[in-house]
């Protein structure tokens, strides 16, 4: 029996692991999409361009063409007794229509040089666009790799039997939520802007030769659009994994955190370190960062505080996370309970179990009306932290 669950166990991390290949093919494909609109609006500009060096070739021979025309009605005017009236007729007719001829073809060729540069522009917004998503694939890709590599080691982490098979199943849950989440805001976001960028375009196409101001205006609603586009792109490669957790470390990416948070809420949290920071793996540090947005987060939604703490503490064996608030509090059993019937409990489970795996320390306490406190210690390894 005992083999039995360590099977069917690994067959689950294999089924997560085989979602995780998914997503990433999903995204893939968004990208494919995007590159293709490229190539064609790439390959639409050289056949533009080839249009315009036609129509600079006609404007030239007419204008040759009316020279020369010129240069006999010259010749005529001087020896009008030498033509009939039909020959002096036939060659004014001929010079007016070389004449209408060359001033289509000079409009013609403004109007294309036009459309030359709003093409050239709406391509150059098209490369930034495939530059982020490839971006976002990249940034997808180190993400998902490194969960899947966790989640092939979870069997050597977790001796308890049952224990294994319940995080086991939170995880599948946690990612197929997660992949979900992921597809559905890239679809609602970049993907559905990307596509109304095309379909913008090619109203624009339409109404370029038709309505010049109409078309400015469409155009400027195309900015809007590719900048719009390009700010969910990195909103999403931030809910990913903030980059700055790498480049700069736990304590300045906190810090930028709270600060954006502050701004858009109505609630004052203060920030500060004890100790001399260090360098902090990257799960460690993600796991602090985590355990500190997902109470965060909490404050926000359920505690009604007007003021939060944040404390990081740096010492020789251990990091410690500390997060108060002067909130309405609530009844700690009471949430246990909830998370023993259906899983939920304002997400202390998921925190417990991120302090756990790095064999930390997760503790709250709260009671009603005087507010919650919070505090994560991480152990530090000996060969490094």
């Amino acid at each position: 029996m005992h083999e039995l669950n360590m099977e069917q166990l690994d067959e689950i991390v294999k089924r997560t692991i085989d979602s995780i290949e998914q997503s990433k093919n999903e995204i893939y494909d968004i990208a494919e999409h995007a590159k293709n609109e490229y190539d064609k609006l790439k390959q639409e500009l050289i056949d533009l361009k080839k249009n315009i060096r036609e129509t600079i070739d006609k404007v030239e021979k007419y204008e040759r063409d009316l020279k020369k025309s010129k240069q006999k009605l010259m010749m005529i005017n001087k020896n009008f007794d030498k033509y009939s009236q039909k020959d002096m007729e036939l060659i004014y007719n001929k010079t007016d229509e070389i004449r209408i001829n060359l001033a289509v073809e000079r409009e013609r060729e403004q109007m294309l040089i036009q459309r030359r540069n709003d093409l050239e522009s709406r391509l150059k917004s098209s490369q930034q666009i495939i530059k982020k998503a490839e971006n976002l694939i990249n940034h997808v890709a180190v993400a998902l790799n490194f969960l899947a590599g966790d989640l092939r080691n979870i069997s050597n982490q977790i001796e308890d039997l049952q224990e294994k098979k319940s995080l086991g199943i939170k995880i599948l849950k946690a990612q197929e939520t997660e992949r979900q989440r992921v597809a559905r805001e890239i679809h609602d976001g970049p993907a559905q802007s990307m596509s109304n960028v095309v379909l913008k375009a090619e109203l624009c196409l339409k109404l370029l030769d038709k309505d010049i101001n109409k078309t400015r205006n469409e155009l400027i609603n195309l900015k809007e659009m590719v900048r719009t586009s390009i700010q969910d792109v990195r909103r999403i490669i931030y809910d990913l994994r903030p980059m700055s957790l790498d480049d700069l470390g736990i304590v300045p990416t906190l810090e930028r955190y709270i600060s954006k948070i502050t701004e858009q809420h109505n609630i004052v949290i203060k920030f500060n370190v004890v100790g001399s920071p260090y360098f902090l793996t990257s799960i460690i540090s993600l796991t602090l960062f985590r355990i500190a947005q997902e109470a965060i987060n909490n404050i926000l939604k359920h505690s009604r505080a007007t003021e939060a703490s944040v404390k990081l503490l740096f010492s020789k064996k251990y990091v410690e996370l500390f997060i108060n608030d002067n909130g309405q509090g609530f009844n700690i059993e009471e949430v246990q309970e909830r998370i023993k019937d259906d899983g939920s409990g304002f997400g202390l489970s998921s925190m417990k179990e991120r302090a756990q795996l790095l064999e930390g320390q997760f503790i709250i306490k709260s009671k009603p009306n005087q507010g919650t406190r919070c505090y994560i210690r991480i152990p530090l390894k000996e060969k490094g932290v």
